[in-house]
C-alpha cells in the first residue's frame, strides 16, 4: 500500500483544480527517480571499482606471467594456448584456481613454439576452465561448439565384417599397433602428482597387474623404475638399469621425459624415475605404461595383417583392467575420456602402422609423404616416434590424426582406408 498516499492526494489536487500542487507532486516523482537511478549508479561504480581492486590483488602474483603470454602471443599468433589465455579471464578466477590454471598453461608460455601449449592438471580442469579449454578444444580439433564425444568400440561392420586385411591392399605383414591414454578418477593427472602421489598410484595398478598375470592369455611381468616406496617400502618389480636399457631399445619401455621440454614445463617429468614402469604380457603383445605423459598408456602392438586382431585385444584388456575394484577411468560428458594433453581426449587412441614409402621418402625425409598424407587425414612420424627419423629403406609410421568427436571404431577404419589410398600415391610417385 506503499503508494496509496501519494495516488489519492493527487486525485483530491486533480478535483480541486489545484495545478500548483499537481506540479510540485511531479517535481518530487522526478527529484526521487533521479535519486534513483543516482544511487543505482553509485552502486554499479562502486562494484566495478571493487572488482578492479579485486581483479589486481588476485593477479598480481601473476602479472609478470601474464606479460609474458601477452609477448608470446604477440610474436607466436598459433600458440592457442595464449590465444585463449587473457589477462581478465585469467584474473577471473580465485587465488587457488590460478595456482592450477597456471600450471596448465606454464608449458605454452616457456615454450613458445607450441601449437597447442597446455595441459590439464586434475581430472576436473576441463570443466573448471571451460572458458580457457573449451574454444582452445575445439580450435585444435576443428569442431563446432556443439559437437559432444561419443565413445563406440563395435567394428563389426567395419572391413569385411569387422576384419581389415591388409593383404587385400597388396600388402604383406606389418607392424601394427593401438594405444590409448587413461587416468584415474581419484589421482592427479601426472603434471600436478607430488613423488608420494607418484608411488601410491603405482601400488594402485598393481592389482590390475596381478590379475592380468594370472590370466592364462596375458600372464607376463612389471617393471618398476621406481627406486623404493613410500616410507622405505622396498619394490619388488624394480630393475636395473641394463634391463630398463633393454626394455627401451626393444620400443617395450619409454624413454626419462626429462628430454622433453614441453612435458618438462608441465611438471610431467618431475620425480623421475619415481612411478614408472610398465606391465609386459608374455607375448609381449599387451603392454600398459604407467607414469608417463598419462597416467596409463595401455596398448597392442604385434606383426600381422589384420588391423583389428590389436584392436579388438586392446578392447578386451581394457575391460578387464577397469574392470579390477580401484579402477575407474576418468570421463568428460563433453569429451569423453580425460587426457593430459587436450590433443589426446575423446578416444586417447593412436593407431598406427610402419609402413615402407620408399618413393614418397626418396629425398632421405618424410617431407613429401606429409604432405601427401595430410589431406587424407594421416599423420606421419618416424618408426621411434614423433621427432626421429624415418627408416633408412623408407620405412614411416602412419595413424589417423584423429582423436575427438570420432568413434574408436571410425580410427581404425580410417587407418585401414588411409592405408590404401596413401599406397595409391606411393606408387604414383614412382612414376615421376
Amino acid at each position: 500500500m506503499g503508494n496509496c498516499g501519494g495516488k489519492l492526494d493527487a486525485v483530491t489536487a486533480l478535483a480541486a483544480g489545484d495545478t500548483d500542487a499537481l506540479a510540485g507532486m511531479a517535481q518530487d516523482k522526478a527529484q526521487e527517480k533521479v535519486e534513483e537511478k543516482a544511487e543505482q549508479v553509485a552502486e554499479d561504480v562502486a562494484e566495478k571499482a571493487v572488482k578492479k581492486v579485486v581483479e589486481k590483488l588476485s593477479g598480481g602474483k601473476f602479472d609478470s606471467f601474464l606479460d609474458d603470454v601477452e609477448a608470446v602471443r604477440a610474436s607466436n599468433p598459433d600458440n592457442r594456448c595464449v590465444k585463449y589465455l587473457t589477462r581478465e579471464l585469467f584474473n577471473s578466477y580465485t587465488p587457488e584456481q590460478q595456482e592450477i590454471l597456471y600450471k596448465c598453461t606454464k608449458t605454452g608460455v616457456e615454450n613458445p613454439d607450441s601449437g597447442l601449449g597446455a595441459y590439464a592438471m586434475t581430472p576436473s580442469d576441463y570443466e573448471t576452465f571451460t572458458k580457457f579449454f573449451d574454444p582452445l578444444i575445439r580450435d585444435y580439433h576443428g569442431a563446432d561448439k556443439k559437437a559432444k564425444h561419443v565413445t563406440d568400440w563395435d567394428a563389426s561392420k567395419v572391413g569385411n565384417n569387422g576384419v581389415l586385411d591388409v593383404t587385400e591392399l597388396g600388402l604383406d605383414e606389418l607392424s601394427m599397433r593401438v594405444r590409448v591414454g587413461r587416468n584415474l578418477t581419484q589421482f592427479n593427472l601426472p603434471g600436478n602428482m607430488s613423488k608420494e602421489e607418484r608411488i601410491e598410484f603405482e601400488k594402485t595398478m598393481l592389482a590390475a597387474f596381478d590379475k592380468l598375470i594370472d590370466m592364462p592369455e596375458y600372464g607376463g611381468n612389471v617393471y618398476s623404475l621406481t627406486p623404493e616406496f613410500n616410507d622405505g617400502e622396498k619394490n619388488p618389480n624394480l630393475i636395473s638399469k641394463a634391463k630398463y636399457q633393454e626394455l627401451v631399445d626393444e620400443h617395450i619401455m619409454f624413454k626419462d621425459m626429462a628430454a622433453d621440454s614441453y612435458l618438462a614445463s608441465a611438471g610431467i617429468a618431475n620425480h623421475w624415475p619415481y612411478g614408472r614402469g610398465c606391465y609386459v604380457s608374455d607375448d609381449k603383445q599387451f603392454i600398459i605404461w604407467f607414469g608417463e605423459e598419462d597416467q596409463l598408456r595401455i596398448m597392442c602392438m604385434k606383426k600381422g595383417t589384420k588391423l583389428n586382431e590389436v584392436f579388438d585385444r586392446l578392447r578386451e584388456g581394457l575391460k578387464v583392467v577397469e574392470s579390477i575394484e580401484g579402477i575407474e577411468f576418468a570421463t568428460s560428458d563433453k569429451y569423453g575420456y580425460v587426457t593430459s594433453c587436450p590433443s589426446n581426449l575423446g578416444t586417447g587412441m593412436r593407431a598406427s602402422v610402419h609402413i615402407k614409402l620408399p618413393n614418397l621418402t626418396k629425398d632421405g625425409t618424410d617431407k613429401k609423404a606429409k604432405e601427401v598424407a595430410k589431406p587424407l587425414g594421416l599423420s606421419v612420424r618416424g618408426t621411434g616416434g614423433e621427432h626421429t627419423p624415418i627408416g633408412a629403406d623408407g620405412t614411416v609410421d602412419i595413424s589417423p590424426s584423429g582423436r575427438l568427436f570420432i568413434k574408436e571404431r571410425d580410427i581404425i577404419e580410417k587407418l585401414y582406408k588411409g592405408i590404401s589410398l596413401l599406397m595409391e600415391k606411393e606408387n604414383a610417385a614412382a612414376e615421376e
